[in-house]
């Protein structure tokens, strides 16, 4: 009984950390531009705190990736 109670514990606990703890990938950032958008201005707004988190670098990945692949297809590759 006290392993059921501790285990919908634990489950309600991690129902209250949302999307704001998820470290997303660069393909997800790719696939998403407005959740990239989102992220890369969280990031520039406060630099100096966010700068090293890993959705910060993923955003930066992500959106020099996106650069990289419409400067192709405008290049005709």
């Amino acid at each position: 009984m006290k392993l059921l109670l501790l285990g919908i514990f634990t489950l309600t606990l991690s129902g209250c950390f949302g999307q704001e703890d998820r470290i997303y990938t660069v393909d997800e950032l790719m696939a998403d531009e407005v959740l990239l958008a989102k992220i890369t201005s969280e990031c520039r707004n406060n630099p100096g705190a966010l700068r090293q988190t890993p959705n910060c670098q993923n955003a930066g990945a992500a959106d020099w990736k996106l650069r990289l692949e419409r400067m192709n297809r405008a290049l005709g590759g």
